[in-house]
């Protein structure tokens, strides 16, 4: 029989249905200490969620945030609540396929909560992607590029051990660029820093800082063309995200391209920024733009603006740097690589085969859906009690 509205058969809609969505909590700890402007952490925190189509097909998805609700406003414990009180219930029943569908129900049942929505779709196109035997970009409007350059983030604060670090990172032609976090410290001492870091892989790698919005436009004016000097590609959010304004004056003086990460969660954000001029590239990410659709439409915003992309993280083990890959894989250009090494920093990562990293690329997994397999072992090992 078929459903008249659809005429898609009964059958095949039983077998898409969501019947259950599952979150859990684990924290899983850092080989070293992660360094940002306004926090630090030893261990990761996600949300994994394991959501089960009618036809017994699972699929899983990751929310990461940093340090609690200091990055943006979503915690770990508010991710699990918010799933398990309000976007779970909205999609039990719900044929997974209709993923634009399954964006309005969840929007409909709470405000923004991106990473939450994110760590939902990831899984709901892993099922269907599984189901259908396609990779997940498929789903997204087929592959562009199978690998990308991917950057490693220099973030202990200690400039000798970042200069081992990212010898051994070149050694093992793992990456050749790199993301030095700055901002936590006064500029003085950054730039010191920063300069050993210049002089010890000049000729071997490239470098950008992410300052993660820790200076005002006075400091900024005065230290960005010493960045210059040193031979910074790039420098992300060195301004307050509300500072358009000032991120757009400093784009007129500066010869520095600037990129934007903490003011554009979504596409409207994107706009203002692009209609501003308050930036030359953009840092995607799942979890601030609220899934895989609503990543694709930032970055649509922005390549009709002449913005350049970047694909930002936020330290995800395998599963969501998996679901990032399935979206960069899918973009027109993504002209400045992308930085997802978070499967790397974690004593162990979340799934039975990790992610390949090699010839300074990053590869987006072969098999269906996410790629990506969860190892159910670590789980319960990580998994908050």
């Amino acid at each position: 029989m078929h459903d008249s509205s659809t005429g898609v058969p009964d059958d095949l809609q039983r077998d898409l249905a969501v019947v259950s969505i599952r979150s859990t909590i684990v924290d899983v700890p850092t080989v070293r200490r992660h360094q940002l402007s306004s926090l630090a952490v030893r261990a990761q925190s996600y949300v994994i969620v394991e959501l089960r189509l009618g036809n017994g097909v699972e699929g899983i998805g990751e929310a990461a945030t940093l340090g609690g609700p200091r990055w943006s406003e979503e915690s770990v414990e508010s991710i699990k609540s918010t799933i398990d009180s309000y976007l779970a219930p909205a999609l039990l029943g719900a044929p997974a396929d209709r993923f634009e569908a399954a964006r309005t129900r969840m929007d409909a049942a709470a405000k923004r909560n991106n990473a939450a929505k994110a760590a939902i779709e990831s899984a709901l196109f892993d099922a269907v992607g599984k189901t259908l035997g396609v990779r997940a970009v498929q789903l997204l409007g087929g592959v562009v590029r199978e690998s990308m350059p991917v950057l490693w983030t220099l973030a202990s604060g200690d400039p000798a051990q970042e200069i081992e670090e990212a010898k051994e990172k070149l050694a093992a032609r793992l990456h050749d660029k790199f993301k030095v976090k700055i901002g936590a410290h006064s500029p003085d001492v950054d730039l010191a820093r920063l300069r050993r870091l210049a002089e010890a892989l000049a000729g071997h790698a490239s470098l950008i800082v992410d300052a993660n919005q820790a200076w005002d436009e006075p400091t900024a004016l005065r230290w960005l063309p010493a960045l210059r000097e040193l031979g910074i590609r790039l420098v992300e959010q060195p301004l307050s995200a509300w500072n358009l304004g000032g991120m757009a004056r400093l784009r007129a003086h500066s010869t520095l391209p600037l990129m934007a990460d903490e003011c554009v969660f979504s596409a409207h954000d994107m706009l203002d920024v692009a209609r501003i001029g308050a930036a030359d590239v953009v840092s995607l990410k799942l979890v601030k733009h609220g899934g895989l659709l609503a990543t694709r439409d930032v970055a649509a915003v922005a390549e009709a603006a002449g913005i350049g992309l970047y694909g930002g993280c936020l330290l995800e083990s395998s599963i969501g740097a998996a679901a990032h890959l399935q979206v960069f894989a899918g973009l027109r250009e993504l002209g400045w690589g992308c930085e997802h090494f978070g499967p790397h920093i974690l004593v162990e990562d979340l799934v039975e085969q990790p992610l390949r990293f090699a010839d300074f690329h990053i590869h987006l997994p072969a098999r269906p859906g996410l790629g990506v397999t969860l190892d159910r072992d670590k789980l319960r090992h990580y998994a908050r009690g």
